[in-house]
Parts: C-alpha cells; sequence; structure tokens
C-alpha cells in the first residue's frame, strides 16, 4: 500500500478516470456499432453528426488517440456515403 499523501491521491484519482474512460469507451463503441447498422441515409447523417462530435471530444481528452478518432469518422463517413436514400 502506498505511504504517501500525494501517491494515495494519486490511486484514488487513477481509479476515477479509468472508470470514466472505460464508461465513455464502452458508449463510443456502442454508438459506433448502432451507426453501422443503419440502413436509412438521413438517420444515419443525423447520427453521424452525434458520433463524430462524440469521437472529438474522446480524442481532445486522451480516452481515445486523435488518430483513431479520425480513422473512425472517415470509415463511417464512407459508410453512410454508400448508403442509399430511402
Amino acid at each position: 500500500m502506498a505511504n504517501h499523501k500525494s501517491s494515495i491521491k494519486r490511486i484514488r484519482q487513477t481509479k476515477t478516470r479509468n472508470e470514466r474512460n472505460r464508461y465513455y469507451a464502452k458508449t463510443m463503441r456502442n454508438a459506433v456499432r448502432n451507426l453501422r447498422k443503419m440502413e436509412n441515409k438521413e438517420e444515419a447523417a443525423a447520427a453521424y453528426k452525434k458520433v463524430s462530435a462524440m469521437l472529438d471530444k474522446l480524442g481532445r481528452k486522451g480516452t481515445i488517440s486523435k488518430n483513431k478518432a479520425a480513422n473512425l469518422k472517415s470509415k463511417l463517413a464512407k459508410h453512410i456515403n454508400k448508403l442509399e436514400v430511402a
């Protein structure tokens, strides 16, 4: 067990951040998965705006890397462009 006050605080902070990052990463993965399942172009385009903002935010905060966020956004945009207007 840690002996210093600062290391005890570090452990607390690390645990809190880890839980928060896991929650947001899982939420992001589910949002991406749901967007990939969409067949309707209009719905997918509306959802893409929200997912894109979420990816940018997670990339800025370091939950996922900026490159991963950019790669996911690019692949999702390609997916939406392939969809046919219903």
